[in-house]
Order: C-alpha cells, then structure tokens, then sequence
C-alpha cells in the first residue's frame, strides 16, 4: 500500500526537466530509494519538452503520489523552471538537481543533513564524468566566474543543491541566475557551503547545453552579479 503524500512535506525536490524522457522512470525509482523514510515531495517542471517527456511524466505522476508535475506551455529555461518548482514547493528544506541522472538522489541526505548548519549547501562534482572538453571549459567559466565576482565556489555550476525554504523565498532569480544562488544567498547574509557529490556520466538523451550556446550570456550574467555586489547597499544604524 502506498501512503498518501502529506500536505506539509519537509522536503522538496525541485527538477527541471526538457526532453528527458528516457531518464523519467529511472529517476523516479531513485528518488524513492534515496528518500524512504523521509517526509518529502518531488516536483518535476516540465520546461516545453517535445520528446513524450510530458505524456511520460503524466503517467509517471498520476502512479506515484509523493510525485507532482509542472508543464510549461513552452520551453522557458532552466532559470524559469526552477522558480516555478521553488515557489510551488512546500518543504521546509528544498533541493534541486538535474533529470540527467548525472546527479546522485543518494547524495540528497548528505546535503539536507549539512543544513542543520548552513542556509545553502552546493554539490560539489569533484570526479567529473564529462568529455573532457566540457570538464575543461567549466573549469575555465567557474575560474573566471569566481575571478570576476569575488567567489570561491569551486563548482558553480553543478545542480545538486539544498535551500532552507524561508532564505530561498528573500532572492529573486531572473533569466539565468541560477548559476549564481551561493552568491545571491551571500548578498543576502545566508552561509553557503559545499560538499563532495557524486558524478556519472550521462546514459540516455544529450545535454541541452554546451559552450557555444551558454558562454556569452553566462558572462553577460556574470557582469551583472559583479554590478549588483557593488551596487548593495551597506550600512548600520547605530541610534
């Protein structure tokens, strides 16, 4: 017999998700596995895909209770995808991850667990399973990222992250932001560490993003963030 999802879940899993649909059931069986016992809910945020994905997660969805399903009318981005799941979510504690399966949902408690002390806690992909022409660009970006916006985060760009709900309702994302939480969470006083997250190489489907199509807004981004943290205000009222 399966249980009815609470109203209350203390965890969210937030996943954005564009044509994937070979990754959905498999996804879904790990989830289970790595949260059992817990309290928790999934939400999956359908950005326009194209593939079966949205039919696939449907039927995935209407099986499996804990599971809750988001469609876009078109594909919007990762950015938007994960607003929607952020502010739909109801745990307590919020994770995001990729649908890729490149992410590990067993690292999921190692993160949460981290929270007990941290407003923010980041994966870590120390072992990358990337070709290596990926694995170098991003350590080039994630070099000039922290460079340009006085950062030391060492994977900026892994998905794999948890979030007290009450500090991730106080930042506002905008197209591409959420590249930069650990920084906008920073900005907002919160703590923000990191911890080493497990990595596989991708099974099915390709990866929707490479260097030609993300290099150029990531560093527009980037001059943004490096504007805002100039920008903040700050000051103490003494009387």
């Amino acid at each position: 017999m399966i249980s009815s999802p609470s109203n209350n879940p203390d965890i969210s899993v937030v996943i954005p998700l564009y044509n994937e649909v070979d990754t959905i059931e498999f996804l879904g069986h790990s989830l289970i596995n790595a949260l059992r016992g817990q309290n928790y809910e999934i939400i999956i945020v359908d950005d326009g895909s194209t593939d079966g994905s949205t039919k696939k997660l449907r039927e995935w969805c209407a099986k499996h209770p804990y599971f809750r399903s988001i469609h876009f009318k078109k594909n919007a981005g990762q950015t938007a995808a994960m607003d929607a799941g952020f502010k739909y979510s109801r745990g307590k504690y919020v994770v995001s991850m990729d649908a890729d399966m490149q992410n590990d949902p067993a690292d999921i408690p190692k993160l949460l667990e981290k929270l007990n002390t941290y407003d923010m806690v980041c994966g870590w992909r120390q072992k990358r399973n990337d070709p290596w022409i990926k694995r170098v660009s991003s350590q080039v970006a994630n070099f000039i990222r922290n460079k340009l916006s006085w950062e030391d985060i060492k994977d900026t760009g892994c998905s794999l992250k948890a979030y007290r709900k009450e500090c991730l309702e106080r930042i506002t994302l905008f197209n591409g932001m959420h590249r930069f939480l650990p920084t906008l969470f920073k900005m907002e006083g919160f703590t923000v560490t990191e911890i080493v997250v497990n990595h596989y190489p991708r099974k099915f489907g390709k990866s929707k993003y490479g260097i030609s199509n993300r290099a150029f807004r990531a560093f527009v981004d980037l001059l943004v963030v490096r504007w805002m943290k100039k920008r903040k205000l700050n000051y103490e009222v003494e009387q």
